[in-house]
């Protein structure tokens, strides 16, 4: 699911959707913004490949848990990697 395997196309994996959502979320936006954009933006871009509303709330879940991806006043914002932070841990 969070990579592409047998079943799961790279087009499909949580990992590109999720890179796709970081790409087109250039400021701060609406969770239905953010949906109608990555669609747009996967047809723009010839993934054919479909990607119901569940798939991207996945994403999204997976994007919080790295820390890639925060949420501010309902607002989908993307947060900067503190990689000297994490470094230390």
């Amino acid at each position: 699911m969070i990579t592409p395997t047998k079943g799961i196309a790279p087009q499909r994996a949580l990992l590109v959707v999720g890179a796709q959502i970081l790409r087109i979320l250039d400021q701060p936006m609406t969770i239905s913004q953010t949906w109608t954009r990555l669609r747009e933006w996967r047809t723009a871009n010839g993934h054919h490949a479909p990607v119901p509303f569940w798939w991207f709330v996945l994403s999204l879940d997976v994007l919080f848990a790295l820390g890639t991806l925060g949420l501010e006043r309902e607002l989908l914002t993307r947060r900067q990697a503190d990689v000297a932070s994490a470094r230390s841990r």
